[in-house]
């Protein structure tokens, strides 16, 4: 066997090793990164090299929402008291993209750096678990929840619900929880009603589920824009991308594109704009 085999067999050897390492040999070091995803099996978090975000300066018509997180963000980078955060409503409206262009703001704007940490809604059981690794550690964290909602047979939710006020333990102080979700109390409307139809006493039923809303201190609607707020977006894009097109042909097709997607949203007009700089030519550079 030549020198060359050998060093490649080591090599397949190290690498085995590598993927049957127990969990506990996985390091949850936040200095790794200002960016990490939970991996609920293995109880480890895995860093993002490149978070998929937009600047905080493109996402246009949501400007009171933007200054309410903003606020709470600082304030907890600051280690000053702040508050859970609930953002609610239309589908393709920034809520998520709002989330992650104010821990870049933040963090921009501060030496101590935040961390931003997404929980899969479906990992909501392993909560404590991931609290109990980020309540000794001396960086402040944000956990990520996006699109949080729950069905009738889901009782993920109690997890979440002791972690945010109820536990014994309680939320850890170098730790606060913002989800996104379309509903603004996490259950469909249609779940509600049923439980109170067949419930013998109606309203102590549905108390349970929807109260988990009250446990988030903000609540931060979002709704579908006007065409004005659209074609702002849209020229938003336009401009940081450095699309040269026609302002009448930029309209009339961005209005077009809305019509054929029966929305206008900051989605949507991302959509578009990919669309036109694919038709152009142009490199999706922001």
């Amino acid at each position: 066997m030549s020198d060359k085999d050998i060093l490649d067999a080591l090599r397949m050897i190290a690498d085995s090793l590598e993927r049957i390492a127990p969990p506990a040999a996985r390091s949850n070091d936040l200095g790794r990164g200002d960016a990490f995803v939970w991996q609920h099996e293995g109880g480890w978090l895995d860093p993002v090299a490149t978070v998929s975000r937009v600047h905080i300066n493109l996402l246009r018509g949501i400007d009171r929402s933007k200054d309410i997180l903003l606020d709470n963000t600082r304030r907890f980078a600051k280690g000053f008291p702040a508050n859970n955060a609930l953002l609610w409503g239309a589908r393709g409206t920034g809520k998520s993209s709002l989330v992650k262009a104010v821990h870049a703001q933040v963090n921009e704007e501060l030496t101590d750096k935040l961390a931003l940490i997404e929980i899969h809604r479906e990992d909501l059981t392993s909560l404590p678990k991931l609290l109990g690794i980020l309540r000794p550690q001396p960086r402040r964290c944000i956990l990520f929840c996006d699109d949080l909602s729950f069905d009738a047979a889901d009782a993920s939710y109690k997890s979440l619900k002791a972690v945010l006020e109820g536990g014994i333990e309680g939320r850890p102080s170098n730790v606060l929880f913002y989800a996104t979700s379309n509903r603004r109390h996490l259950m469909p409307r249609e779940m509600i009603d049923n439980e109170r139809s067949t419930a013998i006493n109606p309203s102590e039923a549905v108390e349970e589920k929807v109260s988990l809303s009250d446990r988030f201190g903000l609540w931060i609607g979002f709704h579908n824009c006007d065409q004005e707020t659209y074609f702002a977006i849209v020229q938003g894009y336009v401009d940081a991308i450095g699309i040269k097109v026609d302002q009448a042909q930029l309209r009339a097709e961005a209005n077009e594109w809305s019509v054929t997607r029966g929305a206008r949203s900051g989605r949507v007009a991302w959509q578009f704009i990919q669309d036109l700089a694919g038709r152009l030519g142009h490199k999706m550079e922001l």
